[in-house]
């Protein structure tokens, strides 16, 4: 199995970060439209479509993806859908399994699909068009927030996070992760010589973003459990699928992108 992991992570860590950091504009836009439709694909099994339904269902992703491309006012709307719909996402996690007969036919849980994977797309394209750097930045922050809370969890877990979500997940991993990425803003604000206030600006949004991406990562356990599916595919030999390697940002990327926005920074 880490064979498995090493052998795919070499393979498809070149190709990740050519397509996020060289690419601009429609191919950026066409690379990460292929990332996301490829996981919608997998939302659509999780749901548990019929045959027909895990055809359509990424072909509608994929369609309005295409309209927000062409109508970038949209994207710009699809953060402050995110910005609903996690805090929503938030009480259906934690309340698990009191609401789960609102949510468990398929058509409801593709359409909470539709909420996680669009605005996370708009939110990749609104990051890239300032350069690189915030998309290097929350990419930095979602893998330091997991490498954190897995080596605190594994030392020091106790209390459990979410233990009818996600048994492994524990309360001292996910303040192993805000350490990790509290450091990481501390750095990101020393090398853009801000001031003490946007250094703190900067902290506080990457807290948040921080236990963001730890709702992501439990969402789409809560998905995968009523599936019955330990991955979200077997497309990454050793890794799962698409969404068990991008759930974190699915919620991260768009919050973090309405942050910057509105927060001045």
């Amino acid at each position: 199995m880490l064979k498995q992991r090493l052998l795919t992570a070499l393979l498809l860590a070149p190709v990740a970060l050519w397509g996020l950091f060289y690419l601009e504009g429609l191919s950026f836009a066409l690379f990460t439209s292929v990332v996301i439709g490829i996981a919608a694909w997998e939302w659509a099994r999780l749901s548990q479509l019929p045959a027909l339904g895990q055809i359509l269902y990424p072909a509608a992703i994929l369609a309005l993806l295409a309209s927000a491309y062409h109508q970038p006012h949209l994207q710009y709307q699809a953060l402050w859908v995110a910005a609903i719909w996690w805090p929503l996402a938030l009480i259906l996690v934690m309340t698990h399994p009191r609401w789960v007969s609102w949510w468990r036919c398929p058509a409801r849980r593709a359409f909470l699909g539709l909420m996680v994977l669009v605005p996370a797309w708009c939110g990749l394209q609104i990051l890239r068009v300032d350069g690189f750097f915030w998309l290097l930045y929350v990419l930095l922050l979602t893998w330091m927030a997991d490498i954190g809370a897995y080596f605190a969890g594994r030392a020091l877990g106790r209390r459990k996070l979410a233990p009818a979500v996600s048994p492994g997940k524990s309360w001292e991993g996910v303040y192993g992760g805000l350490l990790g990425t509290s450091l990481l803003s501390l750095g990101a604000g020393y090398y853009l010589s801000y001031g003490w206030a946007d250094i703190l600006q900067l902290w506080i949004i990457t807290l948040i973003i921080t236990a963001a991406s730890v709702l992501g990562d439990l969402m789409e356990s809560l998905i995968k459990r009523e599936a019955g599916m330990k991955d979200s595919s077997q497309l990454l030999p050793g890794h799962g699928g698409f969404m068990d390697r991008i759930d974190s940002l699915t919620s991260a990327v768009p919050l973090f992108a309405l942050l910057l926005l509105y927060g001045g920074l």
